[in-house]
């Protein structure tokens, strides 16, 4: 290992380390961050710059801002005024009410916030405001400087439309399509039908998945039309769409670009993101395990000339989609910082928010493409406050009652804006965190991101890491086998958690037996045990009944130390613990395998649940005569579902299509439910009257939440 010279202002070892089985050398940065940029701090800067965001990527931009010695500004709503941006900023204004309309959309505001605080520049982090070319433009009529690309930039590549011509005439390769504006659905259906189905319906100022559909027919492009021009005036406040070729089963493949202001632009290599649930990306990762040199450099090279061709200067990112056959296809450009942005800092070395400021203050790019790198690989999840059983992912709202993110990890990065007690709500982005994982090389990326997903504490929300731990383990997705249909072909009838195997199965079950019988003989254990005579002896054995699912299983437990013995369908097993149960980590090992467990819940009826594998199931543990005469209790019958309409997420109702009295046939939609800007169509679950309405438009509703009974 040779050490690299580093600022000793950041506190943090740089090592290089090579290994024989690796051609490439790697970085192992002893930090939380994962990159190893140096900062200067003889050059001049901005002295104080305001972030018009909110949640982690605010806090990303703060982080790097007091590295290089910048005073921040937080802006936040009245819902925010507590959150973790707003406490690590030098200065906070608030700028609205919750609703981002009345906040962080809020031009006016946001406007009279740089005055009050005297912030010479703006970042305005990714969504919101950061391709917005009119508060560009209001920032340079005072003045203060915009850290991404100027108002031609942000016009040229923001318009879906106007891009798509640009890139033509850059030599990009484009999807064909219809270029211009779709007036209304009888168009939207002609021109699908001379481009040919499948079409894409796509908001012409969008962009993360929002105002998108996919049709195959006329009757989807008509409700698509709807839905996507909804989203669109919902989220840009611009309802354009335009319509172009789907390319079926591609992989979402973007390029990270840098340019300055000199004329000098890079390809930072490209990040793979074809992972995604309803067009909005879940797991990503850098380099790709798809592209060649060849492509790379082609790709790259058409993202730069794109770039020059609308003297672009900042950070940015050109989407592609890629074909089986490595064929590319100019998607949309990004003319801001991306979510994902993490995983190419970590396999460059760059801290890209540190470029997007240089960049701004007028300085020219210290690199070369030849300096350039690809060191190790880098593979990011994002965690939402999400239910992933519903639809891959619905919202979820709630208060963090306990949350500890894996850092002790090596090679663990996490970019997170909320702490324990933070409150996530209906307001804005369920996104928890992104956790990004570091290794030599793709297998040590993937194992880290296994054992981080397995650590982190999440309580108070339902979230999704059950989703994307099975994405990172599964057979096609360490191949590399993916496209952006992964997960609906992976899981056709909706994700249903992990599958146990027989022996796992054994596990968890062990695990759980051992878990309920420590954690009786701690409540039994008494500070003085001589006050308290009629206090049990310690006992040896124990005999169980324990029910996971439909089944139920005998088991007979003994203890010696802190090892318990669990005989199992015929099968012994030792699981061994320091069994803290205080600690919202347990790490057992059953026989030589070692695995981090959480318990959930668990009350004195032995009911349990056990977030094993990242999955949480629910258990129901009882001594053997305890089991005996459970067989007496009556069962609680089900609810009849067909009949009624819940909510199956918390948002706001956008619009309700029937009346009691009316007939409704299967499929048809009662209402539409909008959460987090992202429109849902409800519809009925079989052919009935209406017999009551409970709801109406521009209410707000809770998940489970009655909105319409059936006869």
């Amino acid at each position: 290992m040779a050490a690299l010279r580093c600022s000793s202002s950041l506190l943090r070892v740089i090592l290089k380390v090579k290994r024989s089985s690796h051609n490439a050398s790697c970085w192992f940065i002893a930090s939380r961050n994962l990159y190893s940029t140096h900062y200067d701090p003889n050059e001049e800067t901005f002295e104080k710059i305001l972030i018009a965001n909110r949640g982690e990527i605010a806090c990303r931009v703060i982080k790097t801002c007091k590295r290089m010695g910048i005073k921040t500004v937080a802006i936040h709503s009245d819902a925010d005024s507590g959150a973790v941006h707003v406490k690590m900023a030098d200065e906070a204004v608030c700028v609205g009410p919750a609703p981002t309309s009345k906040s962080y959309l809020n031009m006016d505001a946001i406007m009279e916030a740089i005055k009050e605080t005297g912030a010479q520049a703006v970042h305005p982090g990714y969504g919101f405001l950061s391709e917005n070319k009119e508060f560009a433009r209001r920032l340079a009529t005072e003045g203060v400087t915009f850290i991404g690309p100027d108002t031609h930039a942000i016009q040229a590549m923001g318009d879906k439309i106007e891009s798509k011509l640009l890139a033509k005439k850059a030599k990009v390769n484009t999807i064909p399509g219809f270029d211009g504006v779709v007036k209304d659905t009888d168009e939207a259906v002609r021109i699908a039908r001379e481009i040919g189905y499948p079409i894409m319906i796509k908001a012409s100022a969008g962009g993360g998945g929002k105002g998108m559909r996919i049709a195959w027919d006329d009757e989807e492009t008509r409700e698509g039309f709807k839905f996507s021009s909804q989203e669109a005036a919902s989220s840009f406040g611009d309802d354009r769409l335009l319509i172009e070729k789907f390319i079926d089963n591609p992989r979402h493949i973007e390029i990270q670009i840098l340019a300055d202001k000199q004329g000098n632009a890079l390809w930072l290599n490209e990040r793979e993101c074809s992972i995604q649930r309803r067009n909005q990306k879940v797991v990503e990762e850098a380099p790709s395990t798809f592209l060649d040199t060849e492509t790379r450099r082609a790709m790259g090279e058409q993202a730069v000339a794109l770039a020059q061709a609308v003297q672009y200067c900042s950070a940015g990112t050109v989407e592609f989609l890629v074909d089986s056959r490595r064929n590319f296809y100019f998607l949309e450009m990004n003319t801001r910082l991306q979510v994902e942005h993490p995983v190419t800092e970590c396999i460059t070395g760059l801290d890209l928010v540190q470029e997007m400021i240089r960049v701004a203050k007028g300085y020219p790019l210290r690199h070369k493409q030849a300096d350039i790198p690809i060191k190790g690989w880098a593979i990011e999840c994002r965690v939402y406050a999400e239910d992933p059983y519903k639809s891959f992912g619905l919202p979820s709202i709630g208060r963090l009652s306990q949350y500890e993110e894996p850092l002790h990890i090596p090679g663990v990065r996490v970019d997170s804006g909320i702490e324990e007690g933070s409150e996530i709500s209906i307001y804005y982005d369920p996104m928890i965190s992104k956790l990004v994982t570091y290794g030599c090389d793709r297998a040590e990326a993937l194992k880290r991101m296994e054992e981080a997903l397995d650590n982190y504490v999440i309580r108070g929300v339902t979230h999704n890491i059950p989703l994307v731990r099975e994405v990172i383990i599964h057979p096609r997705f360490v191949k590399g086998e993916i496209s952006t249909k992964f997960l609906p072909e992976v899981y056709p009838d909706g994700f249903k958690g992990h599958k146990l195997t027989n022996f796992e199965r054994l596990e968890l079950l062990a695990t759980t037996s051992a878990l309920y019988v420590s954690a009786q003989l701690r409540s039994q254990r008494f500070l003085d045990p001589a006050r308290v005579p009629f206090a049990k002896a310690d006992q040896k054995n124990w005999e169980l009944s324990v029910q996971l699912d439909e089944g139920i299983h005998s088991a007979v437990v003994t203890r010696s130390g802190s090892t318990y013995s669990v005989e199992l369908d015929g099968k012994m097993l030792n699981v061994t613990s320091e069994w803290n149960l205080a600690s919202a980590l347990l790490s057992v090992t059953v026989n030589d395998t070692q695995r981090t467990i959480q318990c959930l819940s668990r009350d004195a009826a032995g009911n349990m649940t056990i977030q094993f594998l990242g999955t949480a199931y629910k258990l129901a543990v009882m001594t053997k005569l305890a089991a005996d005469l459970s067989k007496f209790m009556p069962v609680k019958a089900e609810e009849d579902t067909s009949s009624i309409l819940r909510s199956p997420m918390p948002g706001t109702v956008v619009a309700v299509s029937v009346k009691p009295g009316e007939e409704v046939a299967e499929g048809q939609e009662i209402c539409v439910i909008e959460a987090m800007k992202m429109q849902n169509s409800l519809t009925a679950a079989k052919t009935a009257k209406v017999k009551a309405v409970h709801c109406k438009p521009g209410v707000t509703v809770g998940e489970g939440d009655l909105l319409v009974e059936l006869e």
